[in-house]
C-alpha cells in the first residue's frame, strides 16, 4: 500500500507523539539509514519506524531523547530487512528491540531472492520509485533531508509488517518455520561485525609467503587499533590491496608509504604507526601456518560433498550456500574427520542443514575413506 502518513520526528515530544498516533500495532517494521562510509563504528542517521502505511522517520541526529522509541518497539515484534545490518546501529542509541523476525532471512530459507525491492515487488506487487542506488549512496547525515530521500525512507519500511505476514504464511505452508527460527536465531546472535574481521580474510593473502604474511599480520593489527580508536573505516587508512604490497615489498618512511598507495593524509596521520608496525612484523616470529595443503583426496571430497549439496538444494530451490558455505566444506575437509561425528563438528552446521545433509555427506565421508584403504593397499 502506499505511504499514508509520514511523520518526521526531530523533537522527543514529536517522537512522542507521532508514536501515539501509530496507535498499538502488535507487529511494527523498522529500517535504518546510516552515513559512516567513512567510520569504523556503525551508527544510524535516520531510524524508519513502519506499520502498515503510517511510517515514523525520527532523527538520531537531532537533540532528541530515544528512549520513547525503544520503549515503544521492545515488546513488539520488530520486522527487519537483514537485521545484521541495523542490529549494532539501533544498539548504539539505545534501541534494542526483543522479539526481532527478519525478511531477508526468510527469503534465503523459502529460495526467494533476497533484495526487499524484489520482494516487495514479486510478493506484494509494490514498486519502489526513484533511484535506489542513488539514494543508497546519499549522505543521510545532510540536514535538511530532501523530500526524495524522505520519500525513500518512508517507502522502505512502510510495507514490512505485511511482507513478513506473507512470508511468515509461506514458511509455514512449506514446513520451513522451524529452519527459519534456527537461522533467525543464529544470526542474530552472531557478533557484531566489527568484531568479526580477521586478518586472515584479507583476500589475497594466499600469494604471500609466511615472513610477508607475518608483516600482514602485524600491519592489519595495526590498522585495526587505529580505526577502532580513531572511528575511521579500515580502508581509509590503508585498503586490502595496498596492505597486502607493504607486506610483500616493506618500506621505510612515509614517502614509500605514499609510493605503495597509501592516501596523503592517512599517511601524515598514521604513518608513524603503520611503518612501526611493518618493522614489528619483520622482526616477529613468522605466522603458524594456515593450515596444510590439500591432497587429491582432500580435493575430490569437497567436490562431492558440493556435488551432493547442490543436488539437494536444487531439489529444495534453495541457494547451496544456504545448506551449506563452501568455507564451512573447505574447513571441515581440512580438518581430516575420521568419523560422521566428526565432519559434522567441524561443519558447525544448523540442526535443519544437517538433518537434510546428513545422509548424502555421511556416504560421501564413506566413500573417500574407500577409496583411501584402496590406495594403501596398492602401495603395500
Amino acid at each position: 500500500m502506499p505511504v499514508r502518513e509520514r511523520m518526521l520526528a526531530a523533537t522527543t515530544d514529536e517522537l512522542a507523539s507521532s508514536l501515539d498516533r501509530l496507535g498499538d500495532p502488535p507487529v511494527v517494521g523498522i529500517d535504518v539509514e546510516r552515513a559512516d562510509s567513512d567510520r569504523y563504528w556503525r551508527r544510524p542517521a535516520l531510524i524508519q519506524l513502519g506499520v502498515d502505511g503510517a511510517v515514523v522517520l525520527a532523527d538520531p541526529i537531532a537533540p532528541l531523547d530515544l528512549a520513547p522509541l525503544h520503549a515503544f518497539v521492545h515488546d513488539r515484534t520488530v520486522v527487519l530487512h537483514a537485521m545484521d545490518n541495523d542490529i549494532a546501529p539501533l544498539a548504539s542509541v539505545g534501541i534494542h528491540p526483543a522479539h526481532i523476525e527478519d525478511t531477508a532471512v526468510a527469503a534465503t530459507i523459502l529460495g526467494l531472492p533476497t533484495g526487499l525491492e524484489t520482494l516487495l515487488d514479486q510478493l506484494l506487487d509494490i514498486r519502489f520509485d526513484g533511484n535506489k542506488q542513488r539514494m543508497q549512496r546519499a549522505d543521510w547525515s545532510r540536514r535538511p533531508l530532501t523530500e526524495a530521500m524522505l520519500e525513500y525512507a518512508a517507502a522502505d519500511v512502510a510495507d514490512l509488517p505485511r511482507l513478513w505476514r506473507v512470508m511468515h504464511d509461506d514458511l509455514v505452508r512449506t514446513a520451513r518455520r522451524g529452519w527459519y527460527e534456527q537461522e533467525r536465531d543464529a544470526v542474530r546472535k552472531q557478533p557484531p561485525l566489527e568484531e568479526r574481521r580477521a586478518w586472515t580474510r584479507l583476500r589475497g593473502l594466499g600469494r604471500l609467503d609466511r615472513r610477508a604474511q607475518t608483516r600482514a599480520h602485524a600491519l592489519w593489527h595495526a590498522r585495526e587499533t587505529l580505526a577502532r580508536d580513531t572511528d575511521t573505516a579500515p580502508n581509509r587508512i590503508v585498503n586490502d590491496r595496498v596492505l597486502l604490497d607493504l607486506a610483500a615489498a616493506p618500506v621505510d618512511d612515509v614517502g614509500g608509504l605514499r609510493r605503495a598507495g597509501v592516501r596523503r593524509q592517512a599517511a601524515r596521520a598514521f604513518g608513524p604507526q603503520l611503518l612501526r608496525a611493518l618493522r614489528d612484523g619483520q622482526d616477529a616470529s613468522p605466522v603458524r601456518s594456515r593450515g596444510r595443503r590439500f591432497d587429491d583426496r582432500d580435493r575430490a571430497l569437497v567436490d562431492d560433498l558440493r556435488a551432493r549439496r547442490s543436488m539437494i538444494a536444487q531439489e529444495l530451490s534453495l541457494d547451496p550456500g544456504v545448506l551449506c558455505p563452501n568455507r564451512a566444506l573447505e574447513h571441515a575437509v581440512a580438518t581430516r574427520p575420521a568419523t560422521v561425528e566428526a565432519l559434522r563438528a567441524a561443519l558447525d552446521l544448523r540442526p535443519w542443514q544437517w538433518a537434510l545433509l546428513a545422509d548424502a555427506f555421511s556416504e560421501a565421508l564413506a566413500t573417500a575413506d574407500a577409496g583411501t584403504s584402496d590406495t594403501d593397499r596398492d602401495h603395500t
